[in-house]
This record gives C-alpha cells, sequence and structure tokens, in this order.
C-alpha cells in the first residue's frame, strides 16, 4: 500500500478510496500499484463481503497523469510487460484485478472519470454514478486507444458500434446518458450512499453464494451451452457440501438471521 490509495474497511465493507485529490486522482506509477495492491490485500481476507471503489475529493479519476508519464518514461514502458504467466500487465491489472476478486465491487462515480479512470470503473461489477458525473473513453484526445482491459469489459457493456463511437470520438457523456448507455448500473444523486446499501444487502448473504455467483457468470457469460451447464453443475456441487449453505437451510427453517462462516473459496 502506498499514499495514493487507502482501504477502509468495517463491518465487512471494504472501501478503496483513490487519494490524489489535488491531481483529480490521476493515475501515476504509484496509483497503479497502490490499486493492484489494495485488491491483492483485499483478496487475502476472507472477512472482506463486498468493496466500493471510489475517488476522493472533485471526481473519481481523471485518467493518465501524462506529466509523471514524462517524469517516469522507462519505468512506465517497462510496465507494459507482462511477466511469466499473468494475462496483464500493471495498467490491466490495475482495472481488471477487481474483476478477480470473489467479492462484488462496486465503482463509485462522480464528477470526472475519463479515460483510464473509466476502464477502472468499467473493472468493477456495478457502478454507481451522478446524474451529473463527467465520463469519457478520453484516449482518442492523446492519439491513443484504450489499453487497461476496456477491449475486454466495454465488448460486455456496450454494442460494437456504440463502443467504437465513444472510443473514436472521445466523446463526453453523463452518468444519465452512461446508465441509458449501459455502462451505469444505477444513477443517484448520492451514489456512495446506494453503495454502501447495496454492499450491505449482499453481505447478508452466504459468502460463499455470493463469489461463486460473481465466478459462475464471469466465466460463464460468453461460453456454450454445455459449457455453462457444466459450470453451474460444478458450482452448485461446492455450496451444496459447503457449511455456509447448511447454515442458511437451518437460518431459513429456524426463522433466524444467518451466522455465516468467513468466505470458504477463492
Amino acid at each position: 500500500m502506498n499514499d495514493r490509495v487507502r482501504i477502509e474497511l468495517s463491518n465487512g465493507i471494504a472501501e478503496v478510496v483513490m487519494s490524489r485529490p489535488e491531481a483529480i486522482n490521476g493515475l501515476d506509477y504509484d496509483m497503479f500499484t497502490g490499486l493492484v495492491d489494495a485488491a491483492k490485500r483485499i483478496g487475502r481476507d476472507r472477512s472482506v463481503r463486498a468493496v466500493i471503489l471510489r475517488g476522493e475529493g472533485r471526481g473519481f479519476c481523471a485518467g493518465l497523469d501524462f506529466k509523471s508519464w514524462g517524469r517516469q518514461r522507462g519505468r512506465m514502458l517497462r510496465s507494459f510487460m507482462k511477466w511469466g504467466v499473468k494475462k496483464t500487465n500493471l495498467y490491466q491489472e490495475a482495472a481488471y484485478c477487481w474483476r478477480r476478486l470473489p467479492v462484488p465491487v462496486i465503482a463509485v462515480v462522480h464528477g470526472v472519470c475519463y479515460g483510464g479512470g473509466l476502464q477502472i470503473a468499467l473493472g468493477a461489477d456495478f457502478r454507481f454514478a451522478t446524474p451529473d458525473a463527467d465520463l469519457s473513453i478520453m484516449e482518442a484526445k492523446w492519439g491513443l486507444i484504450p489499453d487497461m482491459s476496456g477491449s475486454v469489459t466495454l465488448r460486455e457493456l456496450l454494442p460494437m458500434d456504440q463502443a467504437l463511437r465513444l472510443t473514436m470520438t472521445g466523446e463526453r457523456f453523463s452518468g444519465t446518458r452512461a446508465k441509458e448507455l449501459g455502462l451505469v448500473t444505477e444513477v443517484s444523486d448520492d451514489p456512495l450512499a446506494a453503495a454502501r446499501t447495496l454492499a450491505g444487502q449482499i453481505a447478508t448473504r452466504s459468502p460463499d453464494a455470493v463469489a461463486l455467483a460473481k465466478r459462475l457468470f464471469h466465466r460463464s457469460w460468453t461460453v456454450s451451452e454445455r459449457r455453462a451447464f457444466r459450470i453451474e453443475s460444478a458450482l452448485q456441487l461446492k455450496l451444496l457440501l459447503g457449511g455456509n449453505h447448511k447454515e442458511a437451510v437451518s437460518a431459513n427453517m429456524e426463522k433466524r438471521a444467518p451466522r455465516f462462516a468467513p468466505r470458504s473459496v477463492n
């Protein structure tokens, strides 16, 4: 962890806060590594039930800090490399690491959310935004393309023609428009409060069932029916043999609140 990103943990909900408000949480090397390290730390903590990802200050994230790129060009260029069997480089991992966590991740978007900042938000499972949030796939302004896992996360949410239009133009659009496009899950005047409500609701459910629900859809969404049904059955069998499923059944039969054990799956 570093001073760019902090984790606030309360009642099983981890709030990951990008904390560089003087630069609207612009992405420099330390911000990238801070995000990746935060996800690793949360992944090791089986008491965490949900994650809220947000930015401190005037906006969620203004995207890449080009001034820091100039000052750290060598290190930033080396970070495009992928080592060993890893699928992602540092920049892709800063956005996609949230998909690999066995808990739901809710991004809370306010103010600006540009370029890499938008790709980080797209890596979450849910996105709650203010109506006047200002979003853009802004790489076009700098003669670039999305390169922080956007090629995967955008295709999950948009038809290709819409993704191409937003990517080629760098058009800015509001939180309300993002909801119409399908890039945002919910629009709210207080998206942080709404995210905390959802996280609290999910935290009442079996942590194993929540983890495997996330795994189910991420593994089966684009595969064949045969493969999807096989994944369904394997994951369900794992749950049926677990203690948290038994506790959910007992709690329902006895009409009481369940007392779940910490998550047993990753």
